[in-house]
Protein backbone atom coordinates (compact mmCIF):
# COMPACT_ATOMS: atom_id res chain seq x y z
CA UNK A 1 0.00 0.00 0.00
CA UNK A 2 1.84 3.32 -1.22
CA UNK A 3 0.41 6.79 0.05
CA UNK A 4 1.31 9.95 -0.59
CA UNK A 5 -0.10 13.08 1.04
CA UNK A 6 0.06 17.54 1.02
CA UNK A 7 -0.69 19.07 4.32
CA UNK A 8 -1.90 22.49 3.66
CA UNK A 9 -1.57 25.10 6.93
CA UNK A 10 -3.37 27.49 5.58
CA UNK A 11 -6.78 25.85 4.41
CA UNK A 12 -6.38 23.42 7.25
CA UNK A 13 -6.30 19.96 4.62
CA UNK A 14 -4.33 17.35 3.50
CA UNK A 15 -4.44 16.03 -0.25
CA UNK A 16 -3.75 11.79 -0.38
CA UNK A 17 -2.85 9.56 -3.15
CA UNK A 18 -2.32 6.10 -2.93
CA UNK A 19 -1.10 3.29 -4.60
CA UNK A 20 -2.12 -0.05 -3.09
CA UNK A 21 -0.12 -3.40 -3.23
CA UNK A 22 1.53 -6.00 -0.42
CA UNK A 23 5.20 -6.66 0.10
CA UNK A 24 7.12 -6.18 3.17
CA UNK A 25 9.32 -2.58 2.76
CA UNK A 26 13.47 -2.93 2.75
CA UNK A 27 15.07 -0.89 5.28
CA UNK A 28 17.22 2.10 4.39
CA UNK A 29 20.39 3.56 6.50
CA UNK A 30 22.05 6.89 5.47
CA UNK A 31 21.18 9.59 3.50
CA UNK A 32 22.49 8.16 0.13
CA UNK A 33 20.02 5.03 0.39
CA UNK A 34 18.24 3.82 -3.05
CA UNK A 35 14.84 2.97 -2.97
CA UNK A 36 13.57 -0.54 -3.96
CA UNK A 37 13.23 -1.42 -7.12
CA UNK A 38 10.14 -3.27 -6.05
CA UNK A 39 7.16 -0.82 -6.59
CA UNK A 40 4.25 -2.48 -5.70
CA UNK A 41 3.88 -0.90 -2.21
CA UNK A 42 4.85 3.04 -2.74
CA UNK A 43 3.61 6.20 -0.24
CA UNK A 44 4.46 9.76 -0.83
CA UNK A 45 3.60 12.48 1.59
CA UNK A 46 4.13 16.00 1.47
CA UNK A 47 3.34 17.93 5.16
CA UNK A 48 3.43 21.00 5.27
CA UNK A 49 2.18 21.29 9.24
CA UNK A 50 0.54 18.28 9.71
CA UNK A 51 0.23 18.51 13.43
CA UNK A 52 -3.32 18.08 15.18
CA UNK A 53 -3.98 21.61 15.56
CA UNK A 54 -3.00 22.72 11.67
CA UNK A 55 -4.85 19.69 9.97
CA UNK A 56 -8.20 18.95 10.30
CA UNK A 57 -9.21 17.15 7.25
CA UNK A 58 -7.64 15.01 4.51
CA UNK A 59 -8.75 14.26 1.06
CA UNK A 60 -7.25 10.80 0.62
CA UNK A 61 -7.54 9.32 -2.94
CA UNK A 62 -6.52 5.54 -3.49
CA UNK A 63 -5.13 3.70 -6.58
CA UNK A 64 -4.71 -0.20 -6.53
CA UNK A 65 -2.21 -1.42 -8.15
CA UNK A 66 -2.90 -3.56 -11.38
CA UNK A 67 -2.67 -6.75 -9.95
CA UNK A 68 -5.06 -5.87 -7.94
CA UNK A 69 -8.58 -4.50 -9.05
CA UNK A 70 -7.19 -1.34 -10.17
CA UNK A 71 -10.09 0.71 -8.34
CA UNK A 72 -9.91 4.74 -7.35
CA UNK A 73 -12.03 6.01 -4.61
CA UNK A 74 -11.79 9.72 -2.74
CA UNK A 75 -12.51 9.99 0.60
CA UNK A 76 -12.32 12.37 2.87
CA UNK A 77 -10.29 12.14 6.41
CA UNK A 78 -10.77 13.94 9.75
CA UNK A 79 -7.52 14.09 11.92
CA UNK A 80 -9.66 15.97 14.78
CA UNK A 81 -11.50 13.16 15.23
CA UNK A 82 -9.02 10.50 14.54
CA UNK A 83 -10.04 8.74 12.00
CA UNK A 84 -6.63 9.51 10.11
CA UNK A 85 -4.85 7.79 12.81
CA UNK A 86 -7.68 4.77 12.85
CA UNK A 87 -7.58 4.18 8.27
CA UNK A 88 -3.74 3.36 8.61
CA UNK A 89 -4.36 1.11 12.00
CA UNK A 90 -7.12 -0.70 10.17
CA UNK A 91 -4.19 -0.84 7.16
CA UNK A 92 -2.17 -2.57 9.95
CA UNK A 93 -4.96 -5.35 10.63
CA UNK A 94 -5.30 -6.29 7.20
CA UNK A 95 -1.59 -6.87 7.15
CA UNK A 96 -0.90 -4.64 4.48
CA UNK A 97 2.85 -2.65 4.18
CA UNK A 98 2.81 0.93 3.74
CA UNK A 99 5.83 3.29 2.82
CA UNK A 100 4.57 6.93 3.01
CA UNK A 101 6.79 9.70 1.53
CA UNK A 102 6.78 13.39 3.02
CA UNK A 103 8.82 16.61 2.88
CA UNK A 104 11.00 17.05 5.92
CA UNK A 105 8.88 19.65 8.12
CA UNK A 106 7.89 20.61 11.90
CA UNK A 107 4.69 19.48 13.70
CA UNK A 108 4.82 15.89 12.10
CA UNK A 109 5.92 14.12 15.65
CA UNK A 110 2.69 12.32 16.00
CA UNK A 111 2.39 11.26 12.71
CA UNK A 112 6.08 9.86 12.73
CA UNK A 113 5.63 7.95 16.20
CA UNK A 114 2.39 6.49 15.07
CA UNK A 115 4.08 5.14 11.56
CA UNK A 116 6.65 3.60 13.73
CA UNK A 117 4.54 2.40 16.48
CA UNK A 118 2.58 0.18 13.63
CA UNK A 119 6.00 -0.38 11.64
CA UNK A 120 5.49 1.22 8.53
CA UNK A 121 8.11 2.92 6.87
CA UNK A 122 8.78 6.76 6.62
CA UNK A 123 10.86 8.39 3.95
CA UNK A 124 11.26 11.81 4.26
CA UNK A 125 12.68 13.93 1.34
CA UNK A 126 14.72 16.95 1.27
CA UNK A 127 11.44 19.99 0.48
CA UNK A 128 14.59 22.26 -1.88
CA UNK A 129 15.43 18.74 -4.15
CA UNK A 130 11.58 17.86 -4.18
CA UNK A 131 10.45 21.57 -5.12
CA UNK A 132 13.54 21.79 -8.00
CA UNK A 133 12.09 18.58 -9.52
CA UNK A 134 8.82 20.32 -10.24
CA UNK A 135 8.25 21.52 -13.91
CA UNK A 136 4.79 22.55 -14.00
CA UNK A 137 3.88 26.17 -12.66
CA UNK A 138 0.42 25.00 -11.18
CA UNK A 139 0.81 24.31 -7.57
CA UNK A 140 -1.85 22.55 -5.21
CA UNK A 141 -2.16 20.18 -2.54
CA UNK A 142 -3.57 17.50 -5.09
CA UNK A 143 -0.24 18.15 -7.57
CA UNK A 144 1.91 18.35 -4.75
CA UNK A 145 1.22 14.81 -4.18
CA UNK A 146 0.83 13.44 -7.29
CA UNK A 147 4.84 14.80 -7.48
CA UNK A 148 6.00 13.38 -4.34
CA UNK A 149 4.27 9.97 -5.07
CA UNK A 150 6.03 9.85 -8.79
CA UNK A 151 9.21 10.31 -7.33
CA UNK A 152 9.13 7.76 -5.29
CA UNK A 153 7.58 5.18 -8.09
CA UNK A 154 10.21 6.30 -10.67
CA UNK A 155 13.01 5.86 -7.65
CA UNK A 156 13.59 9.51 -7.74
CA UNK A 157 12.58 10.38 -4.05
CA UNK A 158 15.36 12.63 -2.27
CA UNK A 159 15.87 11.22 0.58
CA UNK A 160 17.31 12.40 4.15
CA UNK A 161 18.85 10.97 7.03
CA UNK A 162 16.16 11.24 10.01
CA UNK A 163 17.78 11.03 13.56
CA UNK A 164 16.31 8.57 16.26
CA UNK A 165 13.90 9.88 18.58
CA UNK A 166 16.62 9.02 21.51
CA UNK A 167 18.61 11.47 19.23
CA UNK A 168 15.71 14.58 19.13
CA UNK A 169 15.23 13.83 22.85
CA UNK A 170 18.75 14.35 24.13
CA UNK A 171 19.09 17.73 21.31
CA UNK A 172 16.03 19.01 23.55
CA UNK A 173 18.54 18.67 26.42
CA UNK A 174 21.28 20.99 24.81
CA UNK A 175 18.55 23.35 23.33
CA UNK A 176 16.57 23.83 26.42
CA UNK A 177 19.88 25.05 28.11
CA UNK A 178 20.79 27.09 25.57
CA UNK A 179 17.55 28.97 25.54
CA UNK A 180 17.92 29.10 29.23
CA UNK A 181 21.35 30.36 28.78
CA UNK A 182 20.15 33.12 26.48
CA UNK A 183 17.09 33.95 28.79
CA UNK A 184 19.64 34.48 31.56
CA UNK A 185 21.19 36.77 29.39
CA UNK A 186 18.77 39.28 28.93
CA UNK A 187 17.90 39.17 32.29
CA UNK A 188 21.72 40.45 33.06
CA UNK A 189 21.65 42.84 30.65
CA UNK A 190 18.06 44.83 32.31
CA UNK A 191 19.78 44.88 35.72
CA UNK A 192 22.96 46.16 34.16
CA UNK A 193 21.28 48.97 32.39
CA UNK A 194 19.31 49.49 35.77
CA UNK A 195 22.78 50.06 37.57
CA UNK A 196 24.36 52.11 34.77
CA UNK A 197 21.44 54.29 34.68
CA UNK A 198 21.74 55.12 38.51
CA UNK A 199 25.48 55.53 37.98
CA UNK A 200 26.84 51.84 39.56
CA UNK A 201 29.56 50.59 36.39
CA UNK A 202 30.91 47.55 37.74
CA UNK A 203 30.18 45.07 34.53
CA UNK A 204 31.37 41.37 36.11
CA UNK A 205 31.86 42.65 39.59
CA UNK A 206 27.98 43.47 39.88
CA UNK A 207 27.07 39.82 39.81
CA UNK A 208 29.42 39.20 42.95
CA UNK A 209 28.09 39.20 46.27
CA UNK A 210 29.17 43.19 47.03
CA UNK A 211 27.92 44.14 44.08
CA UNK A 212 24.45 41.82 44.32
CA UNK A 213 24.12 44.05 47.59
CA UNK A 214 25.14 47.66 46.26
CA UNK A 215 22.43 46.45 43.39
CA UNK A 216 19.36 45.49 45.90
CA UNK A 217 20.33 48.78 47.73
CA UNK A 218 19.92 51.31 45.15
CA UNK A 219 17.28 54.23 46.30
CA UNK A 220 14.72 53.42 42.70
CA UNK A 221 11.04 54.70 41.70
CA UNK A 222 8.22 52.43 42.80
CA UNK A 223 8.14 50.58 39.56
CA UNK A 224 11.65 50.46 38.58
CA UNK A 225 11.98 48.59 42.34
CA UNK A 226 9.34 46.39 40.96
CA UNK A 227 11.07 45.69 37.89
CA UNK A 228 14.38 45.13 39.80
CA UNK A 229 12.85 42.48 42.45
CA UNK A 230 11.13 40.44 39.82
CA UNK A 231 14.66 40.24 37.41
CA UNK A 232 16.78 39.33 40.50
CA UNK A 233 13.65 36.44 41.41
CA UNK A 234 14.01 35.51 37.65
CA UNK A 235 17.73 35.69 37.95
CA UNK A 236 17.52 33.83 41.37
CA UNK A 237 15.27 30.96 39.53
CA UNK A 238 17.90 30.62 36.10
CA UNK A 239 20.84 29.82 38.20
CA UNK A 240 19.80 26.41 39.53
CA UNK A 241 18.08 25.10 36.86
CA UNK A 242 20.79 25.93 34.11
CA UNK A 243 23.41 24.07 36.65
CA UNK A 244 21.36 20.95 36.42
CA UNK A 245 21.08 20.92 33.10
CA UNK A 246 24.90 21.47 32.68
CA UNK A 247 25.47 18.57 34.49
CA UNK A 248 22.84 16.37 32.19
CA UNK A 249 24.80 17.47 29.62
CA UNK A 250 27.71 16.03 31.05
CA UNK A 251 26.30 12.59 32.41
CA UNK A 252 25.12 12.22 28.68
CA UNK A 253 28.55 13.19 26.86
CA UNK A 254 30.18 10.79 29.72
CA UNK A 255 27.96 7.90 27.90
CA UNK A 256 29.54 8.51 24.30
CA UNK A 257 33.21 7.82 23.96
CA UNK A 258 32.96 9.60 20.44
CA UNK A 259 31.76 12.62 22.80
CA UNK A 260 34.60 11.94 25.11
CA UNK A 261 37.16 11.93 22.10
CA UNK A 262 36.21 15.29 21.02
CA UNK A 263 36.54 16.68 24.20
CA UNK A 264 40.24 16.01 24.29
CA UNK A 265 40.29 18.76 21.52
CA UNK A 266 41.03 22.67 23.19
CA UNK A 267 38.29 24.68 23.22
CA UNK A 268 35.91 22.26 22.77
CA UNK A 269 33.34 21.16 25.96
CA UNK A 270 30.76 18.67 26.37
CA UNK A 271 28.30 20.93 24.97
CA UNK A 272 29.35 21.43 21.99
CA UNK A 273 30.89 17.50 21.53
CA UNK A 274 27.42 16.68 21.97
CA UNK A 275 25.57 19.02 19.66
CA UNK A 276 28.36 17.98 17.38
CA UNK A 277 27.76 14.34 17.39
CA UNK A 278 24.23 14.88 18.16
CA UNK A 279 23.34 17.15 14.86
CA UNK A 280 25.88 14.88 12.39
CA UNK A 281 24.82 11.74 13.24
CA UNK A 282 27.21 9.00 12.04
CA UNK A 283 30.48 10.65 10.29
CA UNK A 284 29.73 7.75 7.33
CA UNK A 285 27.05 10.31 5.86
CA UNK A 286 29.96 12.62 4.79
CA UNK A 287 33.12 12.05 2.13
CA UNK A 288 34.91 15.25 3.47
CA UNK A 289 35.17 17.90 5.34
CA UNK A 290 33.61 20.31 3.04
CA UNK A 291 30.42 18.68 2.80
CA UNK A 292 30.33 18.85 6.72
CA UNK A 293 31.09 22.64 6.29
CA UNK A 294 28.16 22.38 4.02
CA UNK A 295 25.66 20.45 6.22
CA UNK A 296 26.45 23.16 8.70
CA UNK A 297 25.78 26.34 6.67
CA UNK A 298 29.65 27.04 7.00
CA UNK A 299 30.33 28.00 3.13
CA UNK A 300 29.57 30.88 1.45
CA UNK A 301 26.65 31.61 -1.01
CA UNK A 302 27.67 31.82 -4.66
CA UNK A 303 26.28 33.80 -7.61
CA UNK A 304 28.92 32.94 -10.62
CA UNK A 305 28.50 33.01 -14.16
CA UNK A 306 31.22 33.07 -16.68
CA UNK A 307 34.47 34.85 -15.71
CA UNK A 308 32.12 36.76 -13.25
CA UNK A 309 33.31 35.01 -9.59
CA UNK A 310 30.87 36.61 -6.94
CA UNK A 311 30.86 34.47 -3.28
CA UNK A 312 28.27 36.32 -0.59
CA UNK A 313 28.11 35.69 3.08
CA UNK A 314 27.60 32.00 4.65
CA UNK A 315 24.83 30.10 3.57
CA UNK A 316 23.52 29.20 7.05
CA UNK A 317 21.67 26.24 5.68
CA UNK A 318 22.43 24.14 8.26
CA UNK A 319 21.98 23.43 12.28
CA UNK A 320 22.10 27.45 14.10
CA UNK A 321 23.13 25.71 17.56
CA UNK A 322 25.89 24.08 16.52
CA UNK A 323 27.41 26.99 14.03
CA UNK A 324 27.00 29.02 17.52
CA UNK A 325 28.92 26.23 19.72
CA UNK A 326 31.53 26.01 17.00
CA UNK A 327 32.06 29.96 17.16
CA UNK A 328 32.31 29.99 20.49
CA UNK A 329 34.28 27.29 20.78
CA UNK A 330 36.88 28.12 18.09
CA UNK A 331 37.57 31.47 19.83
CA UNK A 332 38.33 29.60 22.54
CA UNK A 333 40.78 27.15 21.11
CA UNK A 334 42.32 31.04 19.65
CA UNK A 335 43.16 31.60 23.08
CA UNK A 336 44.73 28.66 23.82
CA UNK A 337 46.19 27.34 20.43
CA UNK A 338 49.26 29.96 19.37
CA UNK A 339 48.84 29.16 15.92
CA UNK A 340 45.29 29.16 16.09
CA UNK A 341 45.41 32.43 17.25
CA UNK A 342 48.00 33.84 14.59
CA UNK A 343 45.92 32.42 11.86
CA UNK A 344 42.75 34.19 13.64
CA UNK A 345 44.57 37.60 13.79
CA UNK A 346 45.88 37.50 10.54
CA UNK A 347 42.39 36.87 9.63
CA UNK A 348 40.94 39.49 11.28
CA UNK A 349 43.51 41.96 10.37
CA UNK A 350 43.50 40.73 6.12
CA UNK A 351 39.17 40.88 6.46
CA UNK A 352 37.46 41.24 9.49
CA UNK A 353 36.78 39.85 12.84
CA UNK A 354 33.53 38.57 11.95
CA UNK A 355 35.27 36.52 8.55
CA UNK A 356 38.13 35.46 10.72
CA UNK A 357 35.30 33.75 13.46
CA UNK A 358 33.52 32.21 10.44
CA UNK A 359 36.35 30.76 9.06
CA UNK A 360 37.40 29.18 12.35
CA UNK A 361 34.32 27.83 13.19
CA UNK A 362 34.36 26.03 9.64
CA UNK A 363 38.44 24.99 10.27
CA UNK A 364 37.66 23.55 13.92
CA UNK A 365 34.15 21.53 12.66
CA UNK A 366 36.36 19.81 9.73
CA UNK A 367 39.06 18.84 12.21
CA UNK A 368 36.22 17.32 14.52
CA UNK A 369 35.07 15.59 11.69
CA UNK A 370 38.14 13.39 11.01
CA UNK A 371 38.58 12.83 14.65
CA UNK A 372 35.34 11.42 14.89
CA UNK A 373 35.94 9.54 11.44
CA UNK A 374 39.10 8.30 12.24
CA UNK A 375 38.59 7.44 15.79
CA UNK A 376 41.51 9.96 16.71
CA UNK A 377 42.03 11.94 19.88
CA UNK A 378 43.99 15.42 19.91
CA UNK A 379 47.35 14.04 20.46
CA UNK A 380 46.60 11.44 17.32
CA UNK A 381 45.31 14.34 15.65
CA UNK A 382 48.37 16.55 15.94
CA UNK A 383 50.57 13.83 15.40
CA UNK A 384 48.81 11.97 12.03
CA UNK A 385 46.57 14.41 10.97
CA UNK A 386 47.05 16.83 7.61
CA UNK A 387 45.90 20.41 7.65
CA UNK A 388 42.58 21.27 7.92
CA UNK A 389 39.83 24.37 7.19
Amino acid sequence: MAISFRGSRASGKTDWVGCGGGFEPPTFDFIKSSASSDLSTLGSANDQGLGRKEAEHVDYRLRLSPEQTGECGERRLTHRGGEAEQFYRELKKKGISVRVGMEATGHSRWFERLLAELNDELWVGDPAQIRAKRVRKQKNDRRDAEHLLKLMLENNFPRIWVPTPENRDVRQLVLHRHRLVGMRTRVLNQLQAIAMNEGVRRKRGLWTEKGRAQLESLPLPPWTTRRRQELLELLDRFDPSIDQLSQAIVQEAARVPEVQRLQTHPGVGPITALAFVLVLGTPCRFGCGKQVASYLGLIPCEGSSADNWRLGHISKQGNALLRFLLGQAAQSVARSEEQWRHQYVHLALRRNHAIAKVAMARKLAVRLFWMWRRGWDYQQLKKFGSHVG
